[in-house]
This record gives C-alpha cells, structure tokens and sequence, in this order.
C-alpha cells in the first residue's frame, strides 16, 4: 500500500514557477513508476510527467515539455514537479500517482494522491 500526499500548490502569475511536491509512504517508493496528472474544471484527466522508478524512461506532455521537470529522491520517498514559464492554460487541480509496473502516459496508476490547486494568474 502506498500513500501519496501532494503539496506546493497555489495561485502565481503567468510566467511564474512552482515546484510541487508528493511524499510517498511505502518501502516500496523506489520500485514504483511515478507520474503526474492534472484535471481542470470541465475537461478530463491528462497526463503531464512520468517517471520509471530507475530514472531511465522519462516523459512529458507535449504541452509542458521543455517548462516542466520531473524529478524524484528516493531516499525522502519523494517525487517533484518543477514547473516554470506557467500560462494560464495550466491552471488545474494536479494529482501525483504511482505504478507498479512501467511508466505510462495512461491513467492506470495504482495509487493516487489527493490533489493539489494551481491556478496561474494572467
């Protein structure tokens, strides 16, 4: 069982950066694909980030490529969500997620945080 709990979201500027954060409970953490979505009001869950448990397979949103890093410590159990250069288009509730299996742009995670706000200002 793996517990994800997401933080460092809020409200900034457009052209701004955040970091946000998801502390993973589990001995587990460093064996599981990490991965992030985000759900704005209306539209559907998308993909964002992954990242295999080796750091091998990393892969981005075409829409974030380029703005956003994925990165994780496996040794704080923690993976993060480095992002810069935000538009308002990236405002949404964004969720981290944990696979034991291979990364995945899909949804089919098997354990889910709750979420957190960002909302970019224009």
């Amino acid at each position: 069982q793996v517990q994800l709990v997401e933080s460092g979201g809020g409200l900034v500027q457009a052209g701004g950066s955040l970091r946000l954060s998801c502390a993973a409970s589990g001995r587990t953490f460093s064996r599981y694909a990490m991965g992030w979505f985000r759900q704005a009001p209306g539209k559907e869950r998308e993909f964002v980030a992954g990242r295999s448990w080796s750091g091998g397979r990393i892969y981005y949103a075409n829409s974030v490529k380029g703005r956003f890093t994925i990165s994780r410590d496996n040794a704080k159990n923690t993976v993060y969500l480095q992002m810069n250069s935000l538009k308002p288009e990236d405002t949404a509730v964004y969720y981290c997620a944990a696979r034991d299996w291979e990364v995945t742009m899909a949804p089919q995670y098997d354990y889910w945080g709750q979420g957190t706000q960002v909302t970019v200002s224009s």
